[in-house]
């Protein structure tokens, strides 16, 4: 199945889970905190202005962004893999 976003949304993966800290203990499943960084899946057609042009999005198909830890609350799943909607506004930064 294919998603399209509308408007000024994107369509993000997000990266996996950490299984250890840094110092190299191995968390439980209660303890991951959720990355904060993605793989851009889709993205929208763009922002639609107030005079009625609409304006391309910043990040495209690939990029690797950087969001909040509670941005995107909307996640759906498609074709058994979970996928982030957000908008463009809760986007960061990006990777380069």
């Amino acid at each position: 199945m294919k998603i399209r976003p509308l408007y000024d949304r994107v369509v993000i993966r997000r990266n996996e889970e950490e299984e250890t800290t840094a110092g190299g203990i191995l968390l439980p499943g209660s303890a991951k905190e959720k990355p904060n960084q993605g793989e851009v899946v889709a993205v929208g057609d763009g922002k639609a202005l107030d005079n009625g042009e609409v304006r391309a999005l910043a990040v495209k198909v690939g990029d690797t962004v950087v969001f909040g830890q509670y941005a995107g609350s909307n996640t759906i799943e498609v074709d058994g893999e979970e996928l982030i909607i957000m908008g463009e506004s809760e986007i960061y930064a990006v990777v380069e």
